[in-house]
Parts: C-alpha cells; sequence; structure tokens
C-alpha cells in the first residue's frame, strides 16, 4: 500500500507500546518488547508492515542513530577522561581485538581461508549501543561500569572501522588485488574516522555561535535537532560515519559550552518516539528464515564473538586496573550487534567472492536477530549484578 506512511508509524509506535508493557512483566527492557514487536507486524511474520514500507522508514533509522550518536558524545567530558585515564580507549581496543582474533581463528578452524576468516573477524568486533543505551536510560543505570560503559560503546566504531579496514587490506593482498586499491584500503577507514571526526568537532563549534541569540527552550531544541540532521546529511557527502560525525558533535558541544549538558537533555525530550519507532523497524528487518541456514559457521560466530568480547573487555579492565565490576561485567553488556555490522556487510561483497559474502551476510543478519533480542537482557542483568540499577 503507497502513500500510507503515516498509518504504518501509528501501527509501529502502538506496537511498541503494547510490546513494551508486555516484557515489562517478563522482567525484561522495553526495547526488547521493540524489537518483538516489530519481528511479529514486520513482513517476515504477519506482514502488516509489508517489505517495501519497512525499506522506506531507513529515515527514521537515521534519525535514532544521529541522536544515540549524539547522546553517546555527551559522555567524552574532559573532566571524565582527566579522572579515569585512557582506560575506556584500552578496553575498547581489547574487546575490539579480541572478537576479531577468536571469530578469525574459529572460521579458519571450520575450513573457511584467511581472506574470508578475516573479514568475518573484523565484522565481529563492531557493537551496536543503542540497544545497550536504551537499558541504561530505562532503568538510570549509574555507577562506573555505566560510566565505562558509554565510553567504550562509543569508542568501539572507530576501532571496528580502522579493524575492518587492516583486515579487508590483507584480504585483497591475499587475493591477489594489485598494489593501488591496497593502499586506498590502508587509507580508506582513517580517512573515514578522522574526516567524521573533523566534520563533528566543526559542528560543535559552529552550534555555540546561534546559540547566543537563541535562549528559548523551544528554539534551541530546534537548534539541536537542525544540527543533527545536518551531520547525519554531511556525513554521507564526505564518505564519513554519521555515528562519529554526531558523537563528536556531541562531545565537542558539551565541553566548550556551558550549557551543552542541558541541551542535551532538551534533546532527551523528543527522542522517545524516535527510538521505538527505530527499534520496531529494527525487529521488522530481522528475517528469522535465515536461522537455519548458518549451520555451524554461524553457531561458531555467535559463540567466538561473545567470548571474545568478555575476554577482551576483562583483559583491558584488567591492565588498566579498572574498578572490579567493570572487570566482571562490561563485557556482557558489548553483546549487542546491528547496523555497523550489516554495513560492513555489503562492503565485505565488493571485497570477496560471491558464495563467501552471501555467507558473511546471512551469518551477520541472523546473529543480529539473536543478539539484538537477548542483547538487552544481558546488559540488565549485568548492570544489576554490578549494582548500578536500583531495586524497583
Amino acid at each position: 500500500m503507497e502513500g500510507n506512511t503515516l498509518f504504518y508509524l501509528a501501527i509501529i509506535l502502538f506496537s511498541g507500546l503494547f510490546f513494551g508493557r508486555m516484557v515489562k512483566h517478563l522482567k525484561l527492557p522495553n526495547v526488547t518488547g521493540y524489537l518483538i514487536a516489530g519481528l511479529i507486524i514486520g513482513p517476515h511474520i504477519l506482514g502488516i508492515i509489508p517489505e517495501h514500507a519497512v525499506e522506506g522508514l531507513s529515515l527514521v533509522s537515521e534519525m535514532a542513530l544521529g541522536f544515540i550518536a549524539f547522546s553517546i558524545g555527551s559522555e567524552f567530558k574532559a573532566s571524565y577522561f582527566k579522572r579515569v585515564g585512557f582506560t575506556p580507549v584500552v578496553i575498547a581496543i581489547t574487546e575490539g581485538v579480541g572478537a576479531i582474533i577468536l571469530v578469525t581463528a574459529t572460521m579458519l578452524l571450520v575450513g573457511y581461508d584467511w581472506p574470508f576468516a578475516l573479514v568475518i573477524g573484523a565484522i565481529a568486533s563492531a557493537t551496536a549501543p543503542a540497544a545497550t543505551i536504551m537499558v541504561v536510560r530505562q532503568y538510570k543505570a549509574k555507577g562506573p561500569l555505566t560510566e565505562t560503559l558509554m565510553s567504550v560503546v562509543a569508542l568501539d566504531d572507530a576501532v571496528a572501522l580502522i579493524g575492518f579496514g587492516f583486515a579487508v587490506t590483507a584480504a585483497k593482498a591475499i587475493l591477489s588485488v594489485g598494489e593501488g586499491s591496497m593502499l586506498l584500503s590502508i587509507l580508506s577507514p582513517f580517512y573515514e574516522v578522522g574526516v567524521s571526526l573533523l566534520l563533528g568537532g566543526a559542528l560543535g563549534f559552529i552550534f555555540t555561535f546561534p546559540l547566543r541569540w537563541f535562549k528559548k527552550e523551544s528554539n534551541r531544541l530546534c537548534l539541536t535537532v537542525g544540527f543533527v540532521f545536518a551531520g547525519v546529511a554531511l556525513a554521507g557527502l564526505v564518505g564519513g560515519s554519521s555515528l562519529l560525525v554526531c558523537m563528536a558533535l556531541g562531545a565537542t558541544l558539551v565541553n566548550v559550552h556551558k550549557s551543552g549538558e542541558k541541551i542535551l537533555k532538551l534533546a532527551d525530550t523528543i527522542t522517545p518516539p524516535i527510538f521505538m519507532m527505530f527499534f520496531v523497524v529494527s525487529g521488522a528487518e530481522l528475517d528469522i528464515s535465515l536461522i537455519p541456514s548458518i549451520g555451524i559457521v554461524g553457531v561458531g560466530y555467535v559463540v567466538a564473538r561473545v567470548i571474545g568480547k568478555l575476554a577482551g573487555a576483562r583483559l583491558g579492565a584488567v591492565i588498566m586496573k579498572a574498578p572490579e565490576p567493570v572487570k566482571k561485567y562490561l563485557g556482557f553488556t558489548l553483546i549487542p550487534q546491528a547496523g555497523v555490522a550489516i554495513g560492513l556487510t555489503l562492503i565485505a561483497e565488493t571485497v570477496l567472492p560471491g558464495e563467501y559474502a552471501s555467507v558473511i551476510r546471512a551469518v551477520v543478519l541472523c546473529a543480529t536477530f539473536i543478539y539484538e533480542i537477548v542483547g538487552p537482557a544481558i546488559s540488565k542483568f549485568a548492570l544489576k549484578k554490578a549494582g548500578e540499577i536500583a531495586e524497583g
């Protein structure tokens, strides 16, 4: 049915509210209910929201991810890093590399060659911050684990992009691609990270100028939405990452303007329906019919990635002498995987032979379904065990 986008959005919001309330009785986070709602009303089960409508709602995802990244960026306060030092940086590297090493080794053990193993291993390093951040917000989690988590997921995107760039370079070298394209592959992730941070930082500084003239909260809210949308749009134009641009925008604003934190709280007043729609749409995109097709490679990927994240996060926390809750539970909050990983599978299709690319896409999509459904509940469990979610 064409021309009924608002009708579909209404169904998405109502179903999200209903299933969000239902999962509360099971003591699960709201985001799990939103994902289940999307799965049920989506094209792969009831078909209430057809496939073409889901594809047409990509704008909702772009808006939501922009605001999520903007919120994460606000955790990059200079005062926080003066207090904790390089702990989040080291943990972000070790947990990302841990997933890469373990998944790559697992793929080699089940019989795949180095190009396939390296590329899917690099994709495994990506973590989706959205579901975890929603759990933190819903339960108002506070403490050293929550603080470290917010910084680590913000850095994780950069680690995943750089790791994937090197993996693609190595895969191309093994597949005997020319030196020119190898050099381009090496430089590409550094360019993407660098240009994104520069663009986001520049937008953050520019943001401070109109704040001198616009004092009313309603005007400042309009400015915030405009700058987040501009960040997402400009990222696409310059070949950057919209997540990194909006993170840098939020980080710059909160560090250079005294009203930065108030503006971030203002943004929170309009994001709940956007986030709800995003997760319901994400659930609608999950195709459970793919699960039987992934076989041992899919099981190996799912299990090895989780173990790699857990071991890597703990190793980084031990090296940096992080608080005990961070050592014990941080890895459990890094399980969700979605947008960035799926995006990287599209790039992988241009690097690997067709049969490998289709396997990687099927494995990552199935893993996304599993991680996004169980990940929020595990994140809640970890935060509660760490004593950072109050009873009741």
